[in-house]
């Protein structure tokens, strides 16, 4: 039987060829392309302008949000508020919080001085750390061991270097610093606590757009403060939140509820993001109902089609052909069909994202993912909707082998 399918397959496939209809596959074609096209095309805009993941950097368009969330002061205190780890533990238990990360501050004395072109200058700070996966930046030197350490390496916010060179370099004659010289110049650190004092040379490694602090790694804040005030500890005053939804009104109503606030103002970015989401979602929406619509035609179409045919198939399979021998034209024509479209499809939604990926480039953006997304996304439509017709006939040739 099995050099009889081998033999007469030509014959055969002619023979079952004969009833289909160009006209049914073209229209699910093109209905099945204009789908598939619009679902990867909202997939690869909303990749390209978001980050993929927790370990990817703020590059995209709408990137990771981040929040600093911090209590109310109220009156004259000389002690912030500061967060329970009940808080804690609650907000990092919010659906819309992916990882909560807590301020370190320094619980020691500071004071730093430098000199630039023949003038010195001295002021009392403060230091603050974060675990290193909240930062933006991550400098190479971005360590501190007290044992081999030949510095303290410093980050400390853009903002502040804008307020030197413009507002206190401007007024007082002396000399503006770019972002790269800066990090040239020394800074001498004076540490006390606790009946020690020590001086720690520093340099400025890296100017954070994230956090607004002078930041300084965990290993070091941890040893400074175990030197500088043993035996003391604080619960933190400021929290680091990575959010998943930053456009998810729950967020301000948690806030609100608690009195706490937000470093910033995240009202305006948020309602673009809800407003992108929403957009991006009712394409994809549209494009998934085309894309549905089709397979359904198609479905509807070779049922037809195997009904019309059903005196022959029949006919074949008493002559000695297996349902699965029939049914491989149909098969393998719907596998064809589907590859051609999701080939198609994804060579249009590269095209389509050429249309933006210029105008990022003009803001200075880069898109956050490759064109991968799209290539999954169409590889596996083609699959399951090659597997969801292939079970359709399959089912309805073995109706009619139980019926012969």
């Amino acid at each position: 039987m099995r050099r009889l399918t081998l033999y007469t397959a030509g014959p055969l496939y002619r023979l079952l060829r004969r009833n289909l209809s160009v006209a049914q596959l073209a229209g699910y074609a093109m209905a099945n392309l204009l789908g598939l096209s619009i679902i990867l095309t909202a997939i690869q805009f909303y990749a390209d302008v978001t980050p993929s993941g927790p370990s990817e950097e703020s590059d995209g368009f709408i990137a990771r949000d981040f929040m600093v969330i911090s209590k109310r002061v109220d009156g004259i205190s000389t002690v912030p508020p500061a967060f329970s780890e009940q808080e804690t533990a609650d907000l990092g238990s919010q659906p819309w919080v992916r990882r909560v990360g807590a301020f370190t501050a320094s619980r020691f004395n500071v004071s730093a001085s430098v000199e630039m072109g023949g003038r010195g200058m001295s002021t009392y700070m403060f230091f603050e750390s974060i675990p290193d996966e909240f930062f933006d930046i991550r400098p190479s030197d971005w360590h501190f061991d007290p044992a081999t350490a030949e510095f303290v390496p410093v980050i400390i916010s853009r903002d502040y270097l804008a307020l030197y060179n413009f507002g206190f370099a401007a007024t007082r004659g002396l000399p503006q610093l770019s972002e790269a010289l800066i990090g040239t110049v020394p800074v001498r650190l004076y540490l006390s606590g606790a009946g020690r004092s020590d001086t720690f040379p520093a340099y400025v490694v890296g100017f954070s757009s994230r956090l607004n602090t002078i930041a300084v790694p965990q290993s070091f804040m941890d040893w400074a403060n175990s030197r500088y005030a043993p035996g003391s500890s604080a619960l933190p005053s400021r929290l680091i939140v990575e959010v998943t939804s930053p456009g998810s009104p729950e967020i301000g109503r948690y806030l609100s509820e608690r009195g706490w606030e937000t470093a910033g103002d995240k009202a305006e970015s948020s309602r673009a993001l809800r407003f992108f989401t929403v957009v991006t979602s009712v394409a994809a929406s549209i494009g998934l109902v085309i894309l549905l619509l089709s397979v359904c035609i198609l479905l509807l179409g070779v049922h037809l089609l195997l009904q019309k045919s059903r005196s022959t198939l029949r006919n074949l399979m008493l002559l000695g052909y297996s349902p699965r021998a029939v049914s491989a034209l149909y098969v393998r024509l719907v596998a064809a069909v589907n590859g051609i479209v999701a080939v198609v499809a994804t060579v249009v939604a590269i095209a389509m994202r050429g249309l933006w990926l210029g105008a990022l480039s003009d803001m200075g953006l880069a898109a956050a993912t490759t064109v991968l997304p799209v290539l999954i996304a169409a590889i596996l439509s083609a699959l399951i909707i090659t597997f969801v017709n292939a079970l359709s006939i399959r089912r309805t040739m073995l109706k009619f082998w139980y019926e012969r």
